[in-house]
């Protein structure tokens, strides 16, 4: 098989996905990660329990309303589900497409600091075995990949040249060979917010970064109309003085966008990279009232932000809880991937959600 023989396949994936006031569940927390969320609630950190939550997030009720693909993690893929009393049943993947919710995978093995780069800079690995790995998520169902690339603002300098253009052609690299095996690839080069640079820092670094990375996509002859970019949003370092406003925000990030990504490209499917659930909706709806059509669709694919308050909730035994916690956050970004959301009109957890040097 070869790229063209996806094609057409690959378009269609990625236009379900960028579906008018949708976006993604990202549910694909390592392990390790999903033990940290876990702790903070009081939930061992077993096979079962891990089983237990993907199968309250793939079960539901009404979540295709505002959620059209979910990334899950390798575990979660090739796992059946729990029901509420313990009791096996479907796959997990099964019971997202049952709802019309497209399931993804994460096919990225995490991060390593980056020979010859600035002290923090690493680089994303997993491109050995990618392809026959690809195919066997293919195989079971999924229909999407997902890797995350990191870069860093520092005082020293950071990002490199080194570290931007490793991590482009790392992107570049993966998209092109999922591509060839069936699945979507979404293009993540996300800048952490770390530091105290401001608004305008952040957003020269994010055109240099999107540019070298469609760059590479290009040199790889990467389909763009099958693929989807996860950025972050242009947001200053967490340490600067003064927070950006929603409209702040939304200029600049549109912006950055409309110097660098292609019209081809169907979806800009933001990451919240630390925000709460509340600002990462705020943020979104803020972008799409500013750029109304758009050439892309602007969707979310959240993961902390979407899930915070449903694990609160859930707690390791209330199922009912966790789903309307989740509703809420889903209904509050379906909203606002149209422009229409009403700030605090769903409820949230609130709890702020950045970590530094953010990794899973």
């Amino acid at each position: 098989m070869t790229l063209d023989s996806f094609r057409d396949e690959l378009a269609a994936t990625a236009c379900a996905i960028a579906s008018q006031g949708k976006g993604l569940l990202a549910a694909d927390e390592s392990t390790g990660t999903i033990g940290k969320r876990f702790a903070a609630v009081g939930v061992e950190n077993t096979e079962a329990n891990r089983c237990a939550y993907r199968s309250l997030l793939a079960t539901a009720p009404g979540l295709a309303e505002a959620i059209s693909g979910v990334i899950l993690y390798e575990e979660t893929l090739f796992q059946d589900s729990l029901d509420a009393s313990g009791a096996p049943g479907p796959p997990i993947v099964e019971l997202f497409e049952g709802q019309g919710i497209v399931p993804g995978i994460k096919v990225d093995q995490g991060v390593e600091p980056l020979p010859g780069g600035l002290p923090g800079e690493s680089w994303c690995t997993g491109l050995k075995g990618l392809q026959e790995r690809a195919a066997r998520y293919y195989a079971r169902g999924a229909r999407f990949a997902k890797w995350r690339a990191v870069l860093k603002i520092t005082p020293e300098g950071a990002p490199s040249e080194l570290c931007v253009r490793e991590n482009a052609w790392g992107l570049a690299r993966y998209a092109r060979t999922v591509q060839e095996e069936g699945l979507v690839p979404i293009v993540e080069p996300e800048i952490l917010m770390d530091g105290d640079h401001d608004l305008e820092t952040t957003a020269a670094v994010q055109e240099w970064v999107l540019r070298t990375v469609y760059e590479a996509l290009s040199r790889n002859g990467v389909f763009l109309e099958g693929s989807l970019l996860k950025p972050s949003m242009t947001l200053p370092g967490m340490a600067c003085p003064g927070a950006p406003s929603p409209d702040q925000v939304a200029e600049f990030t549109l912006r950055t966008l409309e110097r660098t990504v292609p019209v081809s490209v169907p979806a800009i499917l933001f990451l919240s990279g630390g925000l709460s659930e509340e600002e990462a909706s705020v943020y979104l709806n803020a972008i799409n009232q500013t750029l109304s059509p758009a050439p892309w669709h602007l969707g979310f694919s959240y993961g902390r932000a979407l899930q915070q308050s449903c694990l609160k909730h859930w707690a390791g035994h209330d199922v009912h809880g966790g789903q309307q916690a989740l509703l809420a956050r889903a209904r509050a970004n379906g909203q606002a991937a149209q422009g229409f959301y009403v700030a605090g009109s769903e409820p949230s957890d609130g709890a702020p959600l950045y970590e530094a040097n953010y990794s899973y």
